[in-house]
């Protein structure tokens, strides 16, 4: 293999992925090199007439192709940074995404004034990043993540492992709320709410790469939360409250559906670009 510098690298790769439709080319090739070199990003503009020795060559080359095929950067490097976490990512899991942290500062804003949450449940819990971020925070917490695919439940164990959270999470296969027993102070969930037939018209990063199972909410978005509403209120401790993650026109028809289920809408919350994200319910007793 030539011997190639590393500026050079970065303009041709950068050229490359633009061809192949990458939104930020040159942010996405520093990415790459940077992990196959084990060096950062500021490194690279230091040194761009630094040599890129052949096993490193080889590994970045690897890289962008699955980068030029289109596949998720948390998938091409098998991590992603998740409220200070450094998460495990594969093709079996949804990617974490930083609107998704929305619901996790929501949920740490509404026991500021109360006490902390014992039990957590977290549905469709994926990487796990929305239950170890919150456990993270509450020292005294335990918590369940419940997802259908025992490959994504692997990874989120070794997630819990690496995050030093294991021995404060339990882990279950299952359908939502189905079998499930206990008394959770809050109940947490990021379910797939984008409509079966606006999937295709995604990014490829995700439609084509990420688990369909993650992203399709049926017909109107809203078929997992039909689920998750006739049954979440059988787990709730008193008082307990349940925060969902939504699409960015879903609230109002979410709001509805909790409605009809026996739930106060007590807020909405929004994401980093102002867009409503999150609803927070609480069960009325006695409906």
């Amino acid at each position: 293999m030539t011997a190639v510098l590393v500026g050079e690298l970065l303009v041709a790769s950068a050229a490359e992925l633009a061809d192949a439709g990458v939104d930020e080319p040159r942010r996405d090739a520093q990415l790459l090199l940077a992990h196959a070199l084990e060096r950062d990003r500021g490194w690279l503009q230091a040194f761009p007439e630094t040599i890129v020795e052949p096993e490193a060559h080889q590994c970045f080359t690897t890289l962008l192709e699955c980068r030029k095929r289109r596949l998720p950067m948390a998938q091409v490097l098998c991590h992603r940074e998740f409220w200070s976490l450094d998460l495990k990512v594969t093709g079996e899991t949804l990617t974490p995404r930083p609107d998704s942290e929305t619901l996790v500062e929501t949920a740490l804003s509404l026991f500021r004034e109360r006490e902390a949450p014992r039990h957590i449940l977290d549905l469709g819990t994926g990487t796990g990043c929305l239950l170890l971020a919150l456990l993270s925070e509450w020292p005294s917490a335990k918590g369940v993540g419940v997802d259908r695919s025992a490959g994504t439940l692997a990874v989120a164990r070794e997630n819990a492992r690496a995050c030093d959270l294991e021995s404060r999470v339990s882990l279950v296969e299952g359908d939502w709320l189905a079998g499930l027993t206990g008394s959770f102070d809050l109940v947490v969930s990021n379910p797939p709410y984008i409509p079966s037939g606006q999937i295709a018209g995604l990014e490829p990063e995700v439609s084509d790469h990420e688990p369909r199972q993650a992203l399709d909410g049926g017909a109107d978005g809203l078929s997992c939360y039909r689920i998750i509403l006739s049954d979440v209120a059988m787990v709730l401790a008193p008082g307990g409250l349940v925060v969902l993650e939504h699409g960015e026109r879903q609230a109002p028809a979410l709001g509805a559906l909790a409605a009809e289920h026996g739930f106060d809408v007590l807020e909405p919350a929004r994401d980093l670009a102002g867009r409503l994200r999150c609803a927070v319910l609480r069960f009325v007793t006695g409906w």
